[in-house]
């Protein structure tokens, strides 16, 4: 049973979480960037799309850790240092998602970065603005879910000699 378990979640974290992460780090460059047409509509839609992938994926990635908590469960690990790490850092992985990420998108969908044509300057400058701060949590993102999967191969003070 550990090795289905095991299975599922690793699966569940590349097919689940590496789509979100790809997507997400997309997505500033095309909400950000004018269309080469000028108008913009071919870099608006795929932030749409990249931001439906986000939100879409977001939903199967709990499975992530569900099925984390069962391995760790059936493998008797649950109160280990480099687990209960593993816990907080994706649980504020999934803080930034869901409080900052997903919501940074959407505001941004409305109003992209691009901005309209005729738009208030000011208003374009504040969109920019908001799809750089965007990127930035997206990278803090990327990066705890880089230290999770360390945490996870690694294992400090693991008996498998790892």
């Amino acid at each position: 049973m550990t090795k289905f378990l095991l299975s599922v979640h690793v699966l569940a974290a590349i097919l689940a979480i590496g789509p979100i992460t790809v997507a997400a780090s997309m997505f500033p460059r095309y909400v950000r960037s004018p269309a080469a047409d000028g108008d913009g509509s071919d870099h608006a839609r795929t932030a749409a799309l990249l931001h439906r992938v986000c939100r879409g994926y977001t939903v199967v990635g709990i499975a992530v850790p569900v099925f984390g908590v069962a391995t760790g469960a059936q493998l008797g690990v649950l109160t280990d240092a480099w687990l209960l790490t593993s816990v907080v850092l994706t649980a504020a992985a999934a803080a930034l998602l869901l409080l900052a990420i997903l919501p940074g998108q959407q505001r941004l969908l409305v109003q992209p970065a691009g901005a309209a044509p005729g738009a208030d300057a000011g208003v374009a400058e504040t969109a920019r603005s908001a799809a750089a701060r965007l990127a930035m949590v997206t990278g803090t993102f990327n990066l705890l879910w880089a230290v999770v999967v360390v945490l996870m191969i690694v294992r400090p003070g693991s008996t498998t000699g790892a």
